[in-house]
């Protein structure tokens, strides 16, 4: 019987997060089409062990902040530049770039000029509905489609005149980890240890500058917990290339924080929260879909600060815009005041109608999350019609 030849996908995925989902597409095309999927690009430890011989190491391809762009910018070219050659020279059926845009998109560019026929999807939409909104029109060119992560970002991606977005699911939204949380949320039901504490998480962010940020505040708010004569259990779950950073800035808080850098016990702790103090990012998302009431905080670095005039969007917290009306408060730069965090914290640890409303706006989000099968699935089968599509013609 004739094998049908393998399918040739080149994939390159930035960071952990491209390589975990670049891993979960790789896995569905493979059971859609009963084909060996053979892989081509740049990827982590996911997608090595699916097959891919990675260009280079996926660490040179994470680009964060502007300082250290300029410092490696001859580097990021030149990797730019080789990756869009070799993918361009390997005529793959398609080339899916995950994520980190200031990398990814002109690879794709690059590549679109290089070979018109290959079909290109980028996987995640750039946050072009939050700044910079002058981006989106500016791949359309050379992008086929967009898998967005968002249920918001095709139409804003319409509205801006950006290539076609389809909506494939955020893969946190089937998370098991975090729906079994959820599950102990509702068994629970906001009730009390039978010690009276209050089980607050603490999530002051997984980069240096951002625990260094919102670490002291955090803090300050604990003790004024204390003081105003809350019972405390300090839940800190980290990721280990902070956790010296948390135990520094923790050692001193009269109430000492369990630090937690286990992945179950990380969860276990998001079941048995009354309330959690976070940064605002992924983990709000997290939070929101465990049903765990929260208060979001960020504090911009100086640098950032200069480009606050091009951010255009309402709220920057991920709940908020999904369920497009407040389910968090946030508490931004100056406002990041432990008074204020205090007494919201206890607002929302309470039985009380502003706890109500979050958990209430917490179904809204996973409502507009849900998608008929897996985010992988979804992904699998656009790249399957822009293929087919691109054979055709």
């Amino acid at each position: 019987m004739h094998q049908p030849r393998p399918l040739k996908l080149a994939i390159v995925a930035g960071e952990e997060s491209g390589d975990l989902l670049g891993a979960d597409l790789v896995s569905a095309l493979t059971a859609a089409t009963g084909r060996q999927i053979e892989l081509f690009g740049v990827g982590g430890r996911h997608l090595q062990a699916l097959g891919l011989n990675s260009l280079f190491d996926q660490s040179q391809i994470a680009i964060m902040g502007v300082t250290a762009v300029v410092r490696d910018l001859p580097r990021i070219v030149y990797r730019i530049n080789q990756t869009a050659r070799a993918v361009a020279r390997h005529a793959p059926d398609c080339l899916v770039t995950i994520d980190v845009p200031g990398f990814n998109l002109p690879v794709a560019r690059k590549v679109r000029a290089a070979n018109p026929a290959i079909p290109i999807v980028h996987y995640v939409c750039p946050s072009v509905w939050a700044w910079r909104a002058g981006r989106a029109p500016k791949m359309r060119p050379y992008v086929d489609k967009v898998l967005c992560l968002l249920p918001f970002e095709p139409q804003a991606l319409e509205r801006l005149g950006g290539p076609a977005g389809i909506f494939v699911g955020h893969r946190l939204a089937r998370d098991p980890w975090i729906a079994a949380a959820a599950e102990q949320q509702r068994r629970r039901a906001g009730a009390r240890r039978e010690d009276g504490a209050t089980t607050v998480l603490v999530l002051p962010g997984s980069r240096g500058s951002e625990v260094r940020g919102l670490l002291p505040a955090f803090g300050e708010t604990a003790a004024i917990l204390r003081e105003r004569g809350n019972r405390l259990r300090l839940l800190l779950p980290t990721v280990p290339n902070v956790a010296d950073l948390v135990r520094h800035g923790t050692e001193n808080w009269p109430n000492q924080p369990e630090i937690i850098l286990d992945h179950g016990r990380k969860w276990e702790a998001f079941g048995e929260a009354d309330v959690a103090l976070a940064a605002s990012g992924t983990v709000s998302l997290e939070l929101a879909l465990a049903r765990v009431p929260f208060v979001a905080c960020y504090k911009v670095d100086p640098v950032m600060k200069l480009f606050q005039g091009m951010i255009s969007i309402w709220t920057a917290s991920l709940p908020n815009l999904i369920a497009d009306h407040p389910v968090v408060p946030e508490y931004y730069n100056e406002f990041v005041r432990p008074g204020a965090l205090a007494r919201r914290v206890e607002q929302l640890a309470a039985v009380s109608l502003e706890r109500a409303a979050q958990i209430e706006g917490f179904e809204d989000v996973a409502a507009a999350l849900a998608t008929p099968k897996p985010s992988g699935e979804m992904a699998a089968d656009v790249i399957l019609r822009e293929i087919r599509a691109r054979a055709g013609k």
